[in-house]
């Protein structure tokens, strides 16, 4: 699984012009699900998402969590993050996870990240969506477990 973090300062989903999810000051995650993928991927990235130290304490070093701030985080799904453009011009998604599998993995993501205490919002899992973020800092991290977890 990855999660491409943002730190935000708003955040914002739109599917069909309607707005779906909304925060302001935050994390926008874009969570890709790989098809080897199961719900212990989306403990870890959870996990990783609610206690990585990425927003400034009072000298200014990244030292707080969304957690630590009361901030809230943004889910998008991205099968994309998962494109392989090693061959040709036209990028490839057989890594990435079916519809089937990938969907509850993401609403686990959010559902962990609820118990964990850190508010959550997300989008719309296959719509065509439109995401608007101002990123703060700028500061965006990319949580990999096939990578993370020493794979």
């Amino acid at each position: 699984m990855r999660a491409l973090v943002q730190r935000v300062s708003r955040g914002c989903v739109r599917v069909e012009g309607a707005v779906v999810g909304e925060i302001d000051r935050g994390l926008v995650v874009l969570v890709g699900v790989h098809g080897d993928d199961d719900e212990t991927d989306a403990a870890y990235v959870s996990e990783k998402i609610a206690n990585l130290r990425i927003f400034p304490d009072e000298e200014g070093k990244m030292n707080r969590s969304v957690l630590d701030e009361g901030a809230s985080v943004l889910v998008v799904s991205q099968f994309t993050l998962y494109a392989d453009t090693r061959k040709g011009r036209r990028p490839s998604f057989v890594e990435a996870a079916r519809p089937e599998q990938a969907d509850p993995l993401v609403d686990l993501v959010c559902e962990r990240l609820g118990d964990l205490g850190v508010k959550t919002q997300s989008g719309v899992f296959g719509a065509h969506m439109e995401v608007e973020l101002t990123n703060d800092g700028p500061v965006t991290i990319l949580i990999d477990t096939h990578t993370s977890k020493g794979e």
